[in-house]
């Protein structure tokens, strides 16, 4: 069985996803989507752009990451259903993506949680990170990497992220030695109200992943605010390198992050414990992309296989 992925070529997160897959199957990937057996659309924005007579030819499973209720208008759906007519089987993140899609199709829904790459995420010294990165030891560095502000104007919130959310927890908890640390693009909703309220930060726009990675390094804190997700990244990264995270209860947070971890950030304040924090190391080695790459396996061999 020969797998090919779509390849976006966008230097975002899907990339990454396809990066670490044929790293970590060469045995079993092809480049070329013509030698393929089972067709992955990790990028389902861009089906059109696969020639029709491989839709039709080869087994198709696509993953759709994550639907954003109020942003899914009558165009969405039928874009959907188009593409539907040539999808043998899909692949979701977690059990909230699972529900919509459901109501949309009756083709076979296969639930697999993202995985994490253990080479890159893992503990690194805190303070060579902060001070290579420029942060002071008594700072108490709240991080926060993904983008939060709609590209359309640059000045309304990206809702299903939850900018406004992360500004209010943020506001509640600051104090004088708080430094927010700012990763991505798309920033701006975040960067306008820290600073009306008064509140350091630092931006490093669109850093290489290796300085990102020592940017978790130097936070005490990394919030995921969102309303919608598919994961984030965020979980298992921040994780796997030791860093204390809480979340809304969205995406893959609550099968993660330990319970504590976890919670409706508009109504409550919580400092995960350095016991929470070993949970959450322990919890999420079984994402590890050695391991957890059997179970997609799994579901690309059934879909093969089913006639």
């Amino acid at each position: 069985m020969k797998i090919y992925l779509n390849d976006p070529k966008e230097s975002w997160i899907v990339d990454r996803i396809r990066q670490e897959w044929y790293e970590n199957n060469p045995q079993i990937v092809t480049d070329n989507v013509e030698d393929c057996d089972v067709l992955w659309i990790v990028a389902p924005w861009q089906w059109r752009m696969i020639p029709q007579k491989y839709l039709e030819s080869k087994k198709v499973v696509c993953t759709i990451h994550h639907i954003v209720p109020d942003k899914f208008n009558m165009q969405s759906v039928n874009e959907f259903l188009l593409r539907d007519m040539f999808v043998d089987a899909y692949h979701v993140p977690n059990k909230h993506t699972e529900h919509l899609v459901k109501q949309l199709t009756e083709k076979p829904v296969h639930v697999s949680s993202y995985w994490f790459n253990s080479k890159l995420w893992n503990p690194v010294d805190r303070q060579s990170c902060r001070s290579e990165i420029g942060i002071a030891d008594d700072k108490f560095v709240i991080g926060s990497f993904q983008r939060d502000t709609e590209g359309s104007d640059l000045v309304s919130p990206k809702l299903e992220k939850g900018p406004d959310l992360f500004c209010d927890y943020v506001e509640k908890i600051a104090n004088e030695n708080t430094l927010v640390l700012l990763g991505g693009w798309r920033r701006q909703y975040v960067i306008n109200r820290l600073q009306k309220a008064g509140i350091n930060y630092k931006y490093v726009e669109l850093a290489p992943i290796e300085d990102i990675k020592k940017m978790y390094a130097t936070c005490d804190l990394y919030i995921v605010s969102s309303r919608h997700e598919g994961g984030p990244q965020a979980l298992f990264e921040a994780s796997a390198m030791r860093i204390p995270v809480i979340s809304n209860p969205v995406g893959l947070a609550e099968e993660v992050l330990c319970k504590n971890c976890v919670f409706d950030i508009t109504s409550e304040t919580y400092l995960p414990t350095a016991s929470d924090v070993e949970n959450n190391f322990n919890k999420v080695k079984k994402y590890d992309i050695i391991r957890h790459k059997e179970e997609y396996l799994r579901i690309f061999e059934e879909v093969y296989n089913d006639s």
